[in-house]
């Protein structure tokens, strides 16, 4: 089987290519990306430099078997029609090229955050997919789920599978999601468990985490299937705001939402952190997923706690970690071979 990865570099990306690599059906990977790796040589695996957006993306995808759809930009949050072209229109292109190309089967990274709102609610497949059309991300996400139901009746000869996965996490991506999420001026220090003595939190705090390699073994699973369809990925237990107290071994202090967003706005505005409110508001909507059909279907069952997840990406935040690609370097490493972002 020969399986295109677009979007290979990244926190999911390399997980993917990790667990496709190791797999003796897969015979060969092709990962796009926008910035090849310059030492990272998984096995089978050979590297071309494209945007999702670019004609090029076809010309890779001949003679594939599958294609796996990861690329995505949070950044620039300041810049949403930025992100809108690269996420929603790359992703387009990426899916009409799959198509002409003969493409079997597509699996496409959608989100736990397409789903509506339903803070408390924990929820199956089922669950609307709208999301909240006020932040970036899951404005996004939600589109390209109504893209992909006229899509699957244009094309029913293409095996499409969803995976709605919850926050992923690993070691190797922690200089990645520290400079997409915190931004420089958070003290790595201060992600250091024991550091803080209390930490505040808005109320009703609940999420699910996901160990990259838990994804990575939920995609070789999908891929290497007859599944159709969206699948929830998600680990135990669901974190909430006492539960991150004792990751970070201090104490949690709730504070008003009200409170916590119009500081995460104001910061915002002033360029001081790379996430806004709407992010914030989004994550707080969010339900919790039940994981019980890619676990009853597919055999999937997570190696890590949601917890053990969590924490060994704020370690490794702590420790200034990052990963062998470009979107996942430490800082001061240059790891590409294609200046082209």
């Amino acid at each position: 089987m020969k399986v295109v990865v677009v979007g290979a570099t990244g926190n999911v990306g390399t997980s993917v290519v990790e667990a496709l690599a190791a797999d003796p059906a897969v015979t060969e990977i092709v990962g796009v990306a926008r910035r090849t790796p310059s030492s990272w040589r998984p096995e089978k695996t050979r590297f071309e430099a494209a945007d999702a957006r670019s004609p090029e993306v076809a010309q890779h995808l001949q003679g594939a078997d599958a294609v796996v759809l990861l690329a995505w930009a949070f950044q620039p949050t300041h810049r949403p029609l930025t992100t809108w072209d690269i996420n929603v229109l790359g992703s387009i292109n990426a899916l009409q090229a799959a198509a002409d190309a003969g493409v079997a089967t597509v699996v496409y990274a959608s989100s736990l955050a397409a789903y509506s709102a339903g803070p408390g609610q924990h929820v199956d497949e089922s669950w609307p997919t709208h999301s909240m059309p006020t932040a970036a991300y899951g404005r996004e996400k939600a589109y390209l789920e109504r893209y992909l139901d006229a899509y699957e009746l244009r094309y029913p000869q293409i095996r499409v599978v969803r995976m709605r996965t919850s926050f992923i996490f690993k070691r190797s991506s922690a200089s990645e999601q520290r400079r997409i999420f915190a931004g420089p001026l958070v003290p790595r220090a201060l992600l250091r468990p024991g550091r803080l003595p209390v930490v505040p939190l808005p109320p009703g705090l609940r999420f699910q985490a996901l160990h990259g390699d838990d994804a990575g073994e939920a995609y070789r699973l999908a891929l290497l299937s007859d599944a159709r369809g969206a699948y929830n990925v998600a680990a135990d237990p669901i974190i909430d705001g006492e539960a991150l107290g004792k990751l970070l071994k201090a104490r949690a202090v709730k504070v008003p939402k009200q409170a916590v967003s119009a500081a995460m706005a104001g910061a915002w505005r002033l360029r001081l952190i790379p996430s806004d409110e709407s992010l914030l508001k989004l994550f707080l909507s969010l339900p919790t997923l039940d994981a019980s059909r890619i676990r009853a279907e597919l055999g999937w069952q997570p190696r890590y706690s949601g917890a053990d997840a969590l924490l060994e990406v704020m370690e490794a935040m702590a420790e200034g970690e990052g990963g062998p690609t470009p979107p996942l370097h430490a800082p001061g490493t240059r790891l590409s071979r294609s200046s082209s972002e």
